[in-house]
C-alpha cells in the first residue's frame, strides 16, 4: 500500500527558505523516480521538480536556480529545498511518482506561505 507522508511547510518572509520532506512507502523507492508538485488557491497542481532514479534532475522555468531535489534511498525520503522564496511561491506541496494523475493516491500535502 503506497503511503506518502510530506513535511516542512510552514510561514516564511520572501527571500527566505525551507526544506521540505517526503517519506514514501509501498514501492520499491530506490529505483522509482520522484516529483514535487504544488498547488495554489484556484489553480491546478503544478509539477516543480523531478528526480530519477539516477539522480538527474529537472524543473520548471519558475523555480530554476532556487529549489534543489534530493533522494535519500536509505530512508526512503525525497527532498526540495526551497531558497528566495516568493510570494507565488505559496501553495500546497506534494510528492509522487511523476506521471501522477489526480486519480492516484495522493498523501496531505504540506502549506507552504510566503509573505512580502
Amino acid at each position: 500500500q503506497v503511503q506518502l507522508v510530506e513535511s516542512g511547510g510552514g510561514l516564511v518572509q520572501a527571500g527566505g527558505s525551507l526544506r521540505l520532506s517526503c517519506v514514501a512507502s509501498g514501492y520499491f523507492f530506490s529505483i522509482t523516480a520522484m516529483a514535487w508538485y504544488r498547488q495554489a488557491p484556484g489553480k491546478q497542481r503544478e509539477l516543480v521538480a523531478v528526480i530519477t532514479s539516477g539522480r538527474s534532475t529537472t524543473y520548471v522555468d519558475s523555480v530554476k536556480g532556487r529549489f534543489t531535489i534530493s533522494r535519500d534511498n536509505t530512508k526512503n525520503t525525497v527532498f526540495l529545498q526551497m531558497n528566495n522564496l516568493k510570494p507565488e511561491d505559496t501553495a500546497v506541496y506534494y510528492c509522487n511518482r511523476p506521471e501522477s494523475t489526480r486519480y492516484d493516491y495522493w498523501g496531505q500535502g504540506t502549506q507552504v506561505t510566503v509573505s512580502s
